[in-house]
């Protein structure tokens, strides 16, 4: 049987680079001690200050930021910090309630440092988290964040994301530049081919018409405006079922736990001190029924067994009140329309699976790079110009967030079952790889925790991970049928990773300085 070319290659690629990699590895042993077109959602801006029953506002505002979650009330402050006029309309300025966004991984505390906004997670009972615990089979490790070289304040958080998203919208809306408003963002207004502002429904129900030389997209997974600003493609493959476990001890404290179970993860992490947040991954878009019982039987049948044991009469509990709550897991790639006048930014314009809780890192490390841009920039009326210049943000964003979009598509794949014996040596492997300790460990967390954001190195031991899985498989004698199903084994990696790699863009992920656009400079005003 004839292997696909495209895999041959991959596999010689693989082997190459595991190889690398081993050599690496033993090298610092030695060295070191044991350890098309799209259907624009835009209206026509007419004039310029509204009439009729339209009023109108922001004279003088200089950006416009539509939703206050996570991107928008980080975006509105760093903004308004730097002295711009910046109206922030958010569908609903009440506490949110969700059962995502409760992790940030030491990387996005980092952002969160250099945007200036690192009290929000101060006086909101967050935890710190030290790194995570893999659990398969009845077997366990331990991986711990590579956090040596960083001050102790330097770990991940786990909190309610309502809480924290209050606070930064507290902290943004105490700058008197920043304005922030309650109302429903209906619809871009364009003019000439440029966006000028938003009409928006306020709090009132009065319809508002919101100028600005630069409107800035934040709305969220379920955004109406971004298929005027990017290309979506929706992929949901499949739901988080959420539950709180209340006074509940973890096998490891400070960690966020793992659990590879069939048919796919099982997450665990604490965000406050009595509570500790579980995630069951169901694979698909349809889960078990809340309402006849469906659910609470899968969990107790399905989930139960496959937890580790001291969690399993405070699940039940959790389980037996009811408050159960499911989510679906989206993935877009970023495939911006550039737009004079306007950008995306956030889940409105690009998300990953949530496994890794790497969502909040990718937006605040685009605010970085959005922020650096933008803060030479006297003037923001040339729309065209700084739409031109603004392309630059699409290819500058490119290493941290295709490393970790990657990660997170490519590790949901890996961690899941399958009835496929190449994909379940591939689980395994990854498994018995993590758990070597060394490099083996301490650089795939780096790239999760988003501390190494490096698409290279993600190649690289993503391929480990496999050349190590054939190696387990071939020795101590290799057969005919385990050299088949390590060759199936290295199919399966290049199946997995190469798509998900294509999607973010393999010139901009791995040579961003070649793209054109990374090389503009500031229009000048």
């Amino acid at each position: 049987m004839v292997m696909p070319l495209s895999y041959l290659f991959g596999g010689v690629v693989a082997f190459l680079l595991g190889f690398l990699v081993l050599i690496r590895s033993r090298d610092e042993k030695k060295n070191k001690p044991a350890n098309a077109g799209v259907p624009a959602e835009i209206s026509k801006a007419g004039g310029g200050g509204g009439g009729g029953e339209n009023g109108s506002a922001d004279d003088g505002v200089d950006v416009i930021v539509v939703g206050a979650g996570v991107a928008g009330s980080a975006l509105a402050y760093t903004l308004g910090k730097d002295g711009r006029q910046v109206h922030v309309i958010e569908r609903d300025l009440t506490e949110p309630d969700r059962i995502v966004g409760e992790l940030l991984q030491p990387g996005g505390y980092l952002k969160l440092v250099e945007l200036g906004l690192e009290d929000c997670v101060e006086e909101i009972d967050a935890q710190h988290v030290f790194g995570y615990a893999l659990f398969k089979g009845g077997q366990n490790t331990k991986l711990s964040y590579p956090l040596e070289k960083y001050g102790s304040h330097v770990a991940g958080r786990g909190f309610h994301n309502g809480r924290f998203i209050q606070r930064m919208r507290e902290k943004a809306a105490s700058l008197p530049n920043v304005r922030m408003e309650e109302g429903t963002v209906t619809s871009l207004l364009e003019e000439n081919g440029i966006v000028k502002g938003v009409i928006y429904k306020s709090k009132a129900g009065n319809e508002m018409k919101a100028f600005a030389p630069l409107t800035i997209v934040c709305d969220g997974c379920f955004s109406n405006l971004r298929r005027a600003l990017c290309y979506p493609k929706v992929d949901i493959p499949s739901s988080f079922v959420g539950l709180i476990l209340e006074n509940c001890k973890l096998p490891f404290s400070n960690h966020g736990h793992v659990v590879l179970a069939d048919p796919s993860p099982i997450l665990f992490y604490p965000i406050s001190s009595t509570e500790v947040r579980c995630l069951v991954d169901v694979p698909g878009r349809k889960v078990p029924s809340l309402v006849n019982g469906e659910m609470a039987n899968y969990l107790k049948t399905v989930v139960v067994p496959q937890i580790p044991s001291q969690l399993h009469d405070v699940f039940i509990e959790a389980v037996d009140k009811g408050k159960i709550r499911t989510m679906p897991n989206r993935s877009m790639p970023a495939a911006p329309l550039p737009t004079p006048g306007a950008l995306l930014m956030g889940d409105a314009f690009n998300m990953r699976h949530p496994l890794t809780g790497g969502g909040m890192t990718v937006a605040l490390s685009d605010i970085v790079v959005l922020h650096n841009l933008l803060k030479p920039l006297r003037d923001l009326h040339d729309a065209s110009s700084l739409c031109k210049y603004l392309e630059s943000f699409y290819t500058l964003r490119k290493p941290v967030a295709s490393t970790i979009n990657t990660l997170a598509g490519a590790l949901y794949k890996v961690f899941s079952s399958s009835p496929d014996q190449a994909r379940n040596e591939m689980r395994q492997a990854c498994f018995d790889y993590l758990s070597l300790g060394g490099t083996c460990s301490t650089g795939p967390i780096a790239l999760l925790s988003g501390l190494n954001p490096r698409p290279l190195s993600l190649v690289v031991h993503f391929f480990a991970v496999a050349i190590f899985g054939v190696g387990r498989l071939l020795f101590p004698f290799p057969s005919p049928k385990r050299v088949w199903i390590g060759a199936r084994l290295i199919a399966s990696a290049c199946e997995i990773i190469l798509p998900i790699i294509k999607a973010e863009g393999f010139r901009q992920m791995f040579f961003p300085a070649t793209v054109p656009a990374y090389y503009r400079a500031p229009p000048t005003n």
